[in-house]
């Protein structure tokens, strides 16, 4: 008999995965002295350290390097096993793991109370990262189904879109432009800008818009997070390119404005995507079935 378990094995990729110890009890639902203790009882049964400090955070040792590997493939194998046994049941139950991007925070939750009404059997695990995390997550096959605003070109995937993705300059109420009317996006190129960071999926496309005009715009100050630069933007800090799905409530409110440029806003959509050689489970795809039939007007009365 092995002396470590598959519990330990989860425990570790979670911890892996999330740089934190805290981090990972949170997702995992216990406690931070649990998540402690699996770590002490897989390194014993190893006989080898696979963590260390680094910074503010812990790295993976060369030892825990070469065990992620193992215990990526281990956990898919068997989630691959539940697959097949949940389609010999053919029963509406099971569990998702779903990525999304932060800008899709916004309106997931709504869509995902909206499904277990219907589904109140399927569990769902959620996760929100950046662009770049949620692309690493599915190259290492982690989840079954991420949710994001362009499909990589990277990564051999299925995509099908199920909502439309806006997007849009905004102000703060009482900016200059706010009272203008189709303006010529050219007439940006002397204004402040407060933008999300660099490999975000906002960011890729408010660099081509300008980029299509030839518009370097001038990028004050780079915001991971679209609740800080929205505040930035209504303290007068800047313009900023947005979702406006992440938007709506402070522009209805009017403490934002949606700008009237030529040619925007840009009308994006938003992704349900997976591996193409990813093995649907049944949970997963009444997922995507509900987001393909009932996604995009659930979407639109919300946000």
């Amino acid at each position: 008999m092995r002396p470590y378990t598959l519990r330990q094995l989860e425990t570790f990729l979670a911890v892996a995965q999330e740089t934190s110890v805290s981090r990972a009890a949170e997702r995992l639902h216990v406690t931070q002295p649990a998540v402690s203790m699996q770590l002490r009882q897989l390194e014993q049964a190893l006989g080898s350290p696979l963590l260390e400090p680094s910074g503010r955070g812990i790295a993976l040792t060369g030892a825990g390097t070469e065990l992620r590997e193992y215990a990526q493939r281990v956990v898919f194998q068997l989630t691959e096993l539940d697959n097949v046994m949940a389609e010999r049941r053919g029963a509406s139950r099971g569990r998702i793991e779903l990525a999304i991007v932060t800008t899709a925070k916004y309106f997931v939750p709504m869509l995902l109370v909206r499904f277990r009404k219907k589904f109140p059997k399927i569990e769902i695990g959620l996760r929100v990262h950046n662009r770049e995390a949620i692309l690493q997550l599915l190259a290492r096959n982690e989840v079954d189904l991420i949710m994001m605003g362009r499909v990589p070109d990277e990564i051999e995937c299925i995509a099908a879109p199920f909502a439309t993705n806006p997007l849009g300059i905004v102000s703060a109420a009482d900016h200059p432009l706010s009272r203008r009317r189709n303006i010529d996006l050219r007439a940006l190129k002397d204004q402040q800008f407060v933008v999300r960071e660099i490999g975000s999926g906002t960011r890729l496309a408010m660099e081509r818009v300008f980029a299509k005009h030839r518009i370097k715009p001038r990028i004050i100050m780079e915001i991971p997070s679209n609740e800080t630069i929205k505040q930035a933007v209504m303290a007068g800090m800047g313009l900023s390119f947005l979702s406006l799905r992440t938007a709506r409530q402070e522009i209805a409110a009017g403490h934002l404005v949606l700008l009237d440029i030529k040619g925007l806003p840009l009308i994006r959509h938003w992704y349900i995507t997976r591996l193409k050689t990813k093995r649907v489970s049944p949970a997963a795809a009444e997922f995507e079935r509900f987001l393909l039939e009932e996604g995009g007007a659930l979407v639109d009365a919300w946000s």
